[in-house]
């Protein structure tokens, strides 16, 4: 009885179902309430002890300490994680240890309070990103939820209770849980609960009674809670009945602005989308024009929509309607969001970006959220009084408007009217609203330019007075023309620098496309990629690469302005488990120095902290670092350069205290993605050809079974057969038939071993495994040792060398030369009749030396010619002589293995000559 054997497929199969297993996520359940003290933690611990009874590895990794009696005694007999103790602030704050959890790697952890914030100098920010790396570890998570922390009802809970919750989770970690339980009681009990001291002690019961936890307000929250509860369910079924998927023409287009009312616009959008089944999109629109932008809310409003899971993306222009429409139909917008002004004078003239959507947008629909009429606070602009004080753009200005008043002096004495002199006026306003720095000047020079003519060319002149009733008309004319004309340049001045922005942009784009595609490995695919990042943003980087699953030790990159912003790479050194840069190449001694506060941020960012950093990034897929909620306190932002399902290496930006805008993020994602595409492209191609190369391993292997299995069982029987008749009748043979018997057992057994020295030698050519060792030789003597080899029955034909130079000499390694010269010899002599005459000759040629084996036979028809030195063809006379159907296409693969041909022709007047060249060795040598 014989065990039975998996098949290769069913192998397979076995293997990627452990890898399935090995990659897949943990799944996630949220004990959900609509307020403390429903009963969450414990129904929690309810499950656990189930689940531990049924022989579940269940583990609390972190457990709030609320001092509920009923609580902590059910918390007994589960093995529970110690915590990460930090001091902050003085106080010692206890949160969950993400590592030792990780380390311990249970079956099922409990994390209590899933929105909270954790302290600075945990891993991430947040501890739903710690239950998501739990997730991606595999480990299944019970946790506790409240619906005031879910992140798109926060407008709504805040206008409800009053109160606005600070601590909150993204929708998505909701809507992706693979259950959720609704935890609920009555009102009137959990008030109950709270006025017996079993949630809060009594004077934190009595106040929240008063505010939060009123009648009113726990009727609204639980209502909310049922909601979302019943929407989860609802779209849970929709996408089991889906495949998984939804299919939805809408899209939610979202307009992110700096102000602080914004992201109720943010969550509007959100919860429609999610109702819709929408795609869900957000665009910032850069404001060209200068106008006053809290950047820092800007960044909040942006990561806000991020997390909520929205595609943001920035533009520029002048007309904000006009570019957020050209966006939206460009990107199949069903529904556009957009904040009510909260300025009332702004809100009703027709420039009101509600209004100028309404009216040029009639094919989409628009949604107005009423924003909060308190207006957001904004940074006081410093710039502009920067701006100001400009003693360049003042010269310019005053300078221009001097020449202006002494061509205006001129035009006067000449006689022209005072129409040309106010049109160089207006052109020296041009000219400073091009040239200056601020809008501000233009304004001022307009002004100017009002006074000017009044004082200098106008009765009663060098006075401001004026004698004609109509030049009041005139000045105010003459304003605002000069304003008009100033606002106008202006405006082309900063489009042309957005324009020149986004050209450049794109020019490094494409060419970040046209270099990936002439890459030749993977280490130039990411130098270039790295060196296109230094670029557009003229950050310094440091690449990780990967090799052997691990990353490898870090290149720096960096901004070389001696190359017009190009990137240069700074040589590293190592320096214990950390690199340093080599500060003392003197190219770099321009750039650096050994105690410049960027050498400093550099060498932190080289050292074992930040390569525990892009460890993480590395084994998680994710971002984290600078302006992440993941090991914020890093200098670098890293980003993942992945594939479709690997991680091709990490890069890290040093941001220092910058932060990417979401254009700018958008764009070095698109380079990277597209790096670990082209990367993951050439690994596949690779991929391919070996398993090309080992299916035609495989084929060629299966061949030469088939092909010689039959005639390696003539031989062999026929060998048995002859012994087996010598043991036998060993007395009874005379010496002829003796003779006979051990001449035919010598040629099978010859035969066989040509055969399997021909099946060797193409084996090793077909794998590449043949080492061919070129050396000079003397083909007179290549060719005699050939024919001492040849098969015995060549006795029985006229073989003969033709005269052969003795000095003529050819490069070729003559171990198998003098196998293709056997083989050859042997084919002639297997379809020629006895007596035939065989001829081996050589002569040399200007650059190579021809090689020709010729005979008398019946000749090889002109069909056959072509398919000769094909494997496995056999000619028409297989009926009658033993053949392989290989032995003449290893002489093709020799040869050609040396750079030479081989043919063959007809030999007249009868017969057929084969021919094959190798390359000319010219020289001496001595007798």
């Amino acid at each position: 009885m014989y065990d039975k054997r998996s098949t290769p497929d069913e192998a397979l199969a076995a293997v990627e179902a452990e890898e399935r297993q090995l990659r897949e996520k943990g799944h996630l359940k949220i004990f959900f309430g609509y307020a403390s003290g429903v009963g969450k933690t414990y129904a929690m611990l309810k499950a656990a002890h189930i689940a531990k009874r049924r022989g579940i590895d269940v583990v609390v990794g972190y457990l709030e300490p609320h001092n509920r009696p009923q609580t902590i005694k059910l918390a007994r007999g589960l093995e529970r994680l110690k915590t990460l103790d930090i001091s902050y602030q003085g106080v010692e704050l206890h949160e969950l240890d993400l590592d030792e959890a990780l380390a311990r790697r249970p079956q099922l952890m409990l994390v209590d309070e899933l929105a909270h914030t954790n302290t600075p100098g945990c891993r991430h920010k947040k501890r739903y990103q710690d239950v998501e790396e739990l997730l991606e570890a595999g480990i299944d998570v019970y946790t506790t939820l409240n619906v005031q922390h879910v992140e798109s009802l926060n407008d709504i809970v805040a206008s409800t209770t009053g109160v606005l919750v600070h601590e909150r989770i993204p929708d998505r970690i909701f809507d992706d849980a693979d259950k959720i339980e609704l935890i609920d009681i009555e009102p009137e009990d959990l008030l109950k609960r709270l006025s017996e001291g079993r949630v809060y002690r009594p004077d934190q019961a009595e106040r929240a009674m008063g505010h939060f936890f009123s009648q009113s307000n726990l009727v609204a929250l639980r209502e909310m809670a049922m909601r979302r509860t019943a929407d989860h369910m609802n779209q849970k079924a929709k996408r089991a009945r889906r495949g998984g998927s939804y299919f939805t023409d809408e899209h939610i287009l979202a307009c992110i602005t700096s102000s602080t009312a914004n992201q109720k616009v943010i969550r509007m959008a959100s919860h429609l989308a999610s109702a819709f089944h929408a795609d869900f999109s957000a665009v910032v629109v850069e404001d060209v024009l200068g106008k006053d932008i809290n950047t820092e809310q800007l960044q909040a409003n942006t990561k806000l929509a991020e997390q909520l899971g929205a595609h943001v993306s920035q533009i520029s222009g002048s007309d904000i309607s006009k570019q957020v429409l050209e966006f939206a139909r460009f990107s199949s917008v069903s529904k556009i969001i957009v904040g009510k002004e909260r300025n009332r004078w702004h809100a009703n003239i027709r420039t009101s970006l509600p209004r100028r959507l309404l009216k040029t947008a009639p094919d989409i629909d628009l949604v107005i959220v009423a924003e909060e009429k308190a207006p957001a606070r904004r940074e006081p602009r410093v710039a502009h009084v920067e701006e100001l004080l400009s003693w360049k753009d003042a010269g310019i200005t005053a300078g221009l408007l001097i020449c202006a008043t002494l061509v205006g002096f001129i035009f006067q004495q000449a006689g022209f009217s005072v129409a040309n002199i106010i049109t160089v006026y207006i052109l020296a306003v041009l000219a400073i609203a091009v040239t200056a720095g601020s809008r501000w000047y233009s304004f001022i020079a307009s002004a100017l330019s009002v006074l000017a003519f009044n004082f200098f060319f106008t009765e009663p002149f060098f006075s401001l007075q004026a004698y004609d009733g109509s030049y009041p008309v005139t000045f105010i004319i003459m304003f605002a023309a000069a304003f008009i004309t100033s606002t106008v340049a202006g405006k082309l001045k900063i489009q042309e620098k957005a324009s020149t922005k986004k050209a450049y942009e794109t020019s490094i784009m494409l060419n970040t496309t046209r270099q990936l595609q002439q890459a030749k490995n993977e280490d130039d695919i990411l130098t270039m990629s790295a060196a296109q990042i230094v670029r557009l943003f003229g950050k310094s980087v440091i690449l990780y690469s990967v090799s052997e699953g691990q990353l490898s030790a870090p290149r720096l990159f960096i901004v070389d302005a001696s190359a017009g912003e190009g990137a240069l790479e700074v040589p590293l050194r190592a320096s214990g488990s950390s690199f340093e840069l080599n500060t003392s190449r003197e190219a770099l001694s321009y750039r650096f120095t050994v105690d410049s506060e960027e050498t400093k941020v550099l060498t932190r960012c080289l050292s074992e902290k930040g390569r525990a950093v892009a460890e993480w990034v590395f084994k998680n897929n994710r971002h984290a670092g600078a302006g992440t909620g993941t090991l914020n306190e890093a200098e670098c932002l890293y980003l993942s350069i992945r594939g479709i399902d690997t991680v091709c290496g990490v890069i890290g930006i040093v941001l220092e205290h910058d932060h990417f805008s979401a254009d700018q993020n958008n764009l070095c994602l698109a380079i990277l993605n597209e790096c670990g595409l082209v990367i993951e492209r050439n690994l596949l191609r690779k991929k391919e050809a070996l398993a090309l190369s080992k299916a035609k391993s495989e084929e060629l292997r299966a061949n030469l079974m088939q092909s010689v299995s039959h005639d390696l069982r003539t031989p062999l029987t026929a060998i048995a057969g002859n012994a087996s008749m010598l043991l036998k009748n060993r007395v009874v043979l005379d010496t002829q038939q003796y003779e006979k018997l051990c001449l035919d057992i010598y040629d099978d057994s010859m035969w066989l071993t040509n055969l399997t020295e021909n099946l060797l030698a193409i084996t090793r050519m077909g794998t590449g495994a043949i080492h061919i060792d070129f050396t000079p030789e003397v083909v007179v003597d290549v060719i005699n040792e050939a024919l001492a080899h040849v098969d015995r029955r060549s006795l029985e034909h006229n073989v003969e060398v033709a005269p052969i130079d003795e000095y003529l000499m050819a490069r070729m390694d003559s171990r198998l030369i003098i196998q293709v010269i056997i083989n050859l010899v042997n084919n002639a002599i297997e379809y020629t009749p006895r007596g035939s005459h065989i001829m081996v000759s050589a002569i040399g040629q200007s650059s190579f030396v021809e090689i020709s084996v010729a005979d008398d036979g019946p000749g090889i028809p002109d069909a056959e010619k072509l398919k000769i030195f094909d494997m496995f063809y056999t000619s028409g006379f297989a009926d009658r002589h033993r053949g392989s159907g290989f032995g003449l296409f290893l002489c093709k693969c020799i040869v050609e293995a040396h750079g030479g041909t081989i043919k063959v022709e007809d030999n007249v007047p009868s017969g057929s000559v084969f021919v094959c060249t190798l390359p000319r060795q010219e020289g001496t040598i001595d007798r």
